[in-house]
């Protein structure tokens, strides 16, 4: 008997089921690493920003999850015109008070140059508590859902104001703020990729399983947000900023150096996302009531959606490839492109130009954003650039609420929706263009942005 061997249990840790879970762990492990490496590259792992990195994929993914609850539930569940007045009243009860709260979440955030890590994982913790609350009224479109989303939208938004804020205390040595940002933003984008169809298929389970996916996700972020280091906390020599272009009869600090070119970028890349809030709304409507030919109104929406985000990638590569050492010329390039499409668009209508122009907001979007990061890094000083990412992080999402408020009322006629589009471009342009111009008077001497 002494020469049997004895038979292993499953407890010991050689049944299958640990096998299995063996085998599963080690086939996450390779790609795991691999996402770290990535996002720790070239001094970001030293520095904090990786895991800044990790935790906006975190960020995008949880908020895609909620989009797509959402969309299943006021959109796509039931017919146009009852569709259009389920999204008018979000817009309403949603979209409108944000933009009277929007304005105050920048100066609040001021006044907590502390507790960074604290309000971005309260933002995160706040996600994941009202997606619950959420998924109880997702399935019959209540009227409960619509504060809920506004509690979405604000925590959403203030993680973004604090996460611009927080960019640039940890960059590496030699790492451009437009490189940082970029990378930032690429990889919030392939998380948002990544969680579209997945939440799609936890919606075929049933509707409110993509708020439970989206809380899961967000509590995720609520201790990777603790992960950040204690740096970004530090506020010494920080002071309060006031955009403006003039030092006001005040002993409150502002934005005293800022020049006419920031300020002008501002207001440019503002009419470039009141362009993406307006397209976002307009065309969902539009393509459900006329699809493109041959083609359904999801498959519609999803080829214009897509070409929108392949255009924004692409734009936050080759922002980082640039390195914005023009960023004004820029900025001017981009919105002189994105009108141009705009105007064929109205002139030739057809879904190869809403799909087209799609494409190119989002590409000229990305680059745009880039270079105003790059001129505040310029030309606002250290001990008011963080406040002014935080002010100018709200101008750009109070626009954008502005324009989807435009895309939801305007009525459904593509050529004079492209029409409107153009024209809320060539206000962007004129003052990027002003912008240009303020950079060649003589005696001005701009450095470089590396």
């Amino acid at each position: 008997m002494s020469s049997v061997a004895p038979v292993r249990s499953s407890d010991d840790g050689s049944g299958p089921a640990r096998r299995a879970g063996r085998a599963v762990g080690r086939a996450l492990h390779f790609p795991a690493r691999g996402i770290r490496r990535a996002t720790h590259a070239h001094g970001a792992g030293e520095s904090g920003l990786g895991r800044l990195i990790e935790l906006h994929a975190i960020n995008g993914a949880g908020d895609m999850m909620i989009t797509v609850a959402l969309a299943s539930t006021v959109f796509f569940s039931v017919p146009t015109d009852e569709a259009r007045g389920r999204v008018a009243l979000y817009l309403g009860i949603t979209m409108a008070p944000f933009t009277v709260l929007a304005p105050v979440i920048g100066p609040l955030l001021d006044r907590l140059p502390h507790g960074r890590r604290a309000s971005m994982a309260a933002a995160m913790l706040a996600r994941a508590l009202l997606a619950l609350m959420m998924s109880g009224a997702v399935a019959t479109g209540g009227i409960q859902l619509y504060p809920a989303a506004l509690g979405v939208l604000v925590a959403s938004k203030s993680y973004g104001v604090v996460r611009s804020a927080v960019v640039p205390r940890l960059l590496p040595p030699k790492f451009s703020l437009v490189k940082a940002n970029s990378r930032v933003t690429l990889a919030g984008l392939l998380a948002t990729g990544a969680a579209a169809p997945l939440g799609a298929a936890l919606h075929m389970i049933g509707p409110p399983w993509p708020l439970y996916g989206a809380c899961v996700i967000f509590v995720w972020g609520t201790f990777a947000a603790f992960t950040l280091p204690h740096k970004v906390d530090e506020a010494k020599g920080e002071r309060r900023a006031r955009l403006s272009t003039h030092e006001a009869h005040s002993k409150r600090p502002g934005l005293r150096t800022v020049s006419r070119s920031v300020l002008c970028g501002l207001l440019a890349n503002a009419s470039m996302r009141a362009l993406s809030g307006f397209l976002i709304f307009f065309l969902a409507f539009l393509l459900r009531e006329h699809p493109l030919a041959g083609q359904s109104a999801a498959v519609s929406l999803g080829i214009v959606g897509v070409s929108a985000g392949v255009g924004n990638a692409c734009g936050t590569a080759v922002g980082s490839w640039l390195r914005a050492r023009a960023p004004e010329v820029i900025i001017a390039a981009v919105l002189c492109l994105t009108l141009g499409v705009a105007v064929l668009a109205a002139v030739f209508f057809s879904g190869l130009f809403m799909a087209v122009l799609g494409a190119t907001a989002g590409f000229c979007q990305a680059l745009a954003k880039l270079s105003l990061d790059a001129m505040i890094q310029r030309d606002v000083p250290e001990a008011v650039r963080t406040s002014a990412f935080a002010r100018s992080e709200t101008l750009l999402q109070v626009a954008w609420v502005m324009g989807g408020a435009i895309g939801i009322v305007l009525p459904l006629n593509g050529v004079l929706g492209m029409a409107v589009a153009a024209a809320i471009v060539a206000l962007g342009t004129t003052m990027a263009l002003r912008g240009v111009l303020s950079t060649h008077h003589p005696g001005t001497s701009r450095p470089r942005v590396a």
